[in-house]
């Protein structure tokens, strides 16, 4: 019986052992964290590294649309509309508003638009409704024009084909101008200024001591293959980082990792199996701080 009791009093020891060593939530063992448990989030690196236009894109063959867009760009610019809808999603002031798609139904004068809805702060969704800048600016144009609005959720790079084939009356985002984009969609004047920033691991410090883009872009120069960045495909985050002569951007010699929206990519970032992640200013900061409070 004691001998027993001895045998189990060492199991239990080793096990009290092993919880000691167990691996924490970047992978390490607990010895590299200071204070023993502190957590890996994600940090953006608060520098733009570039300047881009953002524009609803038209349906070509639909040129009085695109007349009445811009018509209508101009007019809530004018009476603070747009400055509103950005305030709610930039500014914390007032709460965003659900936005309802009907059933696509050719019988019916609707307006039908193009988005990926895993673009927050631009399109997101919340059950079987709809949020976001964009999504707030298209059920008021469809109001304005007297249609019913119907949202068509799909992969981004498939949001501007979708209008050049006809399938879709406008494109709404979060896109950037481009004359890659052009070929499918005509742009409306824009109505938002946007950027590219950096996330990176908070326990990350590589970044540390840049002051400028050119700062940040030195560095990534100077990184190879071995550097995983991750990137919502079909992005300018991705044209950024891989490089694209139309775009201006030299690309850099890292090894870039595609995905589906931004919030995979930061968190496979902290799962270790990338270093770091470019995307719009705006997702990064409502991507960063929802998978935060996660951790």
């Amino acid at each position: 019986m004691k001998k027993f009791l001895a045998i189990l009093l060492a199991a239990v020891m080793l096990l009290g052992l092993a919880a000691c060593v167990a691996p924490d939530n970047d992978g390490g063992n607990g010895d590299g964290d200071k204070g023993g448990d502190a957590k890996v989030t994600a940090k953006v690196i608060e520098l733009d590294l570039t300047e881009e236009l953002y524009a609803f894109g038209v349906d070509k063959n639909q040129p009085e649309l695109l007349t009445q867009v811009n018509a209508f760009i101009k007019k809530i610019k004018d009476n603070g509309t747009l400055e509103s809808i950005m305030n709610k999603y930039f500014g914390g002031e007032g709460e965003p508003t659900l936005v309802t798609s009907a059933e696509l139904d050719p019988s019916k004068d609707q307006l039908v638009v193009a988005t990926n809805a895993e673009f927050e702060p631009f399109e997101y969704t919340k059950g079987d409704k709809y949020l976001g800048v964009d999504m707030e600016i298209a059920a008021l144009l469809a109001q304005e024009l007297g249609k019913e609005l119907v949202i068509s959720h799909m992969d981004f790079d498939a949001v501007c084909l979708s209008v050049g084939l006809g399938q879709c009356d406008i494109a709404m985002a979060g896109l950037t101008v481009s004359e890659e984009r052009e070929e499918h969609v005509a742009f409306s004047e824009s109505y938002y200024t946007a950027s590219q920033r950096i996330i990176v691991p908070s326990n990350d410090t590589v970044f540390a001591n840049c002051k400028t883009a050119a700062d940040v872009e030195t560095i990534l120069k100077g990184l190879d293959k071995t550097t995983k960045i991750g990137v919502q495909n079909g992005t300018t985050g991705q044209l950024y980082s891989e490089g694209d002569a139309d775009w201006g951007f030299d690309g850099f010699p890292v090894t870039t990792v595609g995905y589906k929206n931004g919030s995979l990519a930061v968190q496979d970032m902290l799962n270790g199996n990338i270093s770091y992640v470019i995307i719009d200013a705006g997702p990064a900061k409502c991507i960063t701080e929802k998978i935060n409070a996660l951790i």
